[in-house]
């Protein structure tokens, strides 16, 4: 990193915190202490109000009112910016509804010469969900399920939740701790444990009806909780996944699969989840998709139950 961006980047962290020491900025930007300093008494000649704190655990701190100098973005900064705002068309990502105030808001903040050039992107660029003859018209609404924004409003008080779902026009209300919220497959679904079943459940947002924070009497404090989730499930399904397989994976997978990819250019990864062997059902599907996932597997855990299945099927076709 630069040092004229280091410094901008470090004006940016200590604005952002009450108070801040040497030895985290050492850390955080990994440079030496000398550099830290010198750093910091550049930061102040700038004209930002920084007030030392003497003895062994001193530091700084920000004097109220401090104003940091105005934001200015990089060519490819921008483009970054832009490129990211195009892609979540079609996401169905929250608080998004003023979109077009949001681009304006954008351009009104580059010069001429760099509008230009987010225009030819607009034009050039078209990317999953949209349609190549008429790029305004999406495959999916841009809006999002109605709950989701209430969703992340309420756990961002709170992630002990009290919810209410309607599976089946059966309407159920049950408290749980949210673990996740996250998208797959253009939906958004939540990973939580029950609190009252103990376990963990994949409950979609499009089932919401409706959530609210959880009274906290009685409730099992946060690091509980985190225990009885470890000990739940343990990891018995390990697969090593080569890009054909990956490309297959990306094609169809269960919801409660996820990939960790092994290199930067996401050509290997990592496959690792729990099967209840006890459930037919359930390994039985599992040894039909991973089946589907072709040869480029390598197994490095597998029940006996789903590696028996594997075998069967296998001999169907190699008697």
């Amino acid at each position: 990193m630069k040092k004229v961006e280091r410094i901008n980047t470090i004006m940016r962290y200590i604005n952002n915190r009450a108070h801040f020491t040497i030895s985290e900025i050492m850390r955080e930007f990994d440079i030496s202490r000398s550099t830290a300093i010198r750093d910091i008494r550049e930061i102040e000649a700038m004209g930002i109000p920084l007030v030392a704190e003497v003895g062994r655990d001193g530091g700084y701190f920000v004097m109220h009112n401090s104003v940091l100098p105005d934001v200015h973005f990089t060519d490819n900064e921008v483009k970054a910016l832009f490129i990211a705002f195009m892609a979540t068309r079609n996401q169905q990502l929250p608080y998004l509804k003023s979109r077009q105030s949001l681009a304006e808001k954008l351009l009104g903040l580059i010069s001429e010469n760099q509008q230009d050039d987010l225009v030819l992107l607009n034009q050039i660029l078209l990317f999953e969900g949209t349609n190549p003859n008429n790029p305004d018209l999406l495959d999916l609404s841009d809006l999002p399920h109605p709950m989701l924004e209430k969703l992340i409003q309420v756990l961002l008080l709170d992630r002990y939740l009290w919810i209410t779902i309607i599976e089946e026009k059966v309407v159920k209300s049950y408290p749980i701790y949210l673990l996740h919220l996250y998208q797959e497959k253009s939906f958004w679904l939540i990973e939580g444990f029950d609190l009252q079943e103990e376990k963990k459940q994949i409950i979609p947002v499009d089932h919401l009806k409706d959530v609210k924070p959880y009274s906290k009497k009685n409730r099992l404090s946060k690091k509980e909780l985190l225990e009885k989730v470890k000990q739940e499930e343990v990891t018995n399904l390990v697969l090593e996944l080569g890009p054909k397989a990956i490309a297959q994976f990306k094609k169809y997978h269960p919801i409660k699969v996820s990939l960790s990819y092994t290199d930067p250019y996401q050509t290997t990864a990592i496959l690792e989840t729990f099967i209840h062997v006890d459930k037919p059902d359930e390994w039985t599907e599992m040894t039909n998709w991973i089946l589907f996932l072709g040869g480029d597997v390598k197994v490095l855990e597998i029940p006996e139950e789903v590696l028996e299945g594997l075998q069967e099927r296998l001999s169907l076709y190699c008697p």
